[in-house]
């Protein structure tokens, strides 16, 4: 049987020392927040042809030093069109990028077939529907699992929750990632991930209690770890091994299979090593306070 709550300080340290990492870089840096919450400009433009990357970007980044770009593939055509973000990019700016574009591919007026400016009060109101979005999931959430197994499990689930969060968003910040849409996304998709990690393995103490009656709470909680350990480390891989895998071959959609890899990781990592410990934790606190007083 593996001994895993034994060594909780040392799962515990491991965290606070990634989260403290992320949390400094994240008070340094903040948070890089992208079109869709701070507000700009996507071009959308129709080359009609492969051209070399590099030497796009060089022209583009001329006109928008910010500007991030990506090749989306649309339904009923061959080639993908070219998708231009950009915070600061003007009008005037646009006329003249295009200009050069137009000239360097040999492309038509109506290659340019998409130009929206997000304001930054539209961009205000998605960041606090995001918000309102990941509040009700957690909460929602939290309350099943109160009422499915008891308060001490939900808080346990809660601070593993607020674990997986920490720590994407430090990696967010260190790696100065844009925080848009497709992150919210990611997120909500995460906090169900991480909670069904857990909830197999609190699933599987709650089975246990009934067989082993005179086990202390460290011996339940190693006994239903080890027993979940191989299922969770193979999900958890499976899951890692198709991120990877679109993240390489799927470019278009890397905004959002990021966050899913730091978070499916931290999931993984938190529902065995800091949810479960929280709640060795909690009982032992009760089962004194409960000794205490009747002294």
């Amino acid at each position: 049987m593996l001994k895993i709550i034994e060594k909780t300080k040392l799962w515990f340290l491991i965290s606070a020392v990634v989260i403290i990492i992320g949390m400094v870089s994240l008070v340094k840096n903040g948070l890089q927040f992208g079109l869709d919450f701070a507000g700009g400009t996507i071009i959308k433009i129709d080359l009609g042809k492969e051209v070399d990357k590099k030497e796009l970007d060089t022209i583009i980044l001329k006109y928008a030093p910010d500007a991030q770009t990506n090749f989306a593939t649309v339904e009923g055509k061959s080639l993908p069109e070219l998708e231009i973000r950009s915070k600061d990019i003007t009008g005037e700016n646009v006329a003249s990028m295009f200009a050069e574009l137009k000239q360097k591919y040999n492309l038509q007026d109506s290659a340019l077939f998409s130009q929206e400016t997000i304001g930054a009060s539209i961009g205000s109101e998605l960041k606090q529907k995001a918000l309102i979005a990941l509040t009700i999931a957690i909460v929602g959430m939290l309350i099943y699992i109160g009422v499915r197994f008891e308060f001490k499990f939900g808080a346990a689930a809660l601070l593993s929750l607020v674990h997986d969060v920490l720590v994407v968003l430090g990696f967010y910040a260190i790696l100065k990632l844009p925080v848009n849409s497709a992150f919210v996304a990611a997120m909500l998709t995460i906090i169900g991930y991480s909670i069904n990690d857990t909830i197999v393995v609190f699933d599987r103490i709650r089975e246990n209690q009934k067989y082993m009656k005179r086990s202390d709470y460290t011996a339940l909680a190693n006994a239903s770890m080890t027993q979940t350990m191989a299922r969770s480390i193979n999900t958890g891989m499976a899951v890692i091994i198709t991120l990877v895998s679109v993240y390489y071959f799927v470019p278009t959609v890397r905004e959002f299979t990021i966050p899913l890899l730091v978070g499916v990781i931290s999931g993984t990592y938190s529902s065995v090593f800091i949810a479960t410990p929280f709640w060795v934790i909690f009982k032992n606190r009760a089962k004194k306070l409960k000794a205490v007083s009747h002294a």
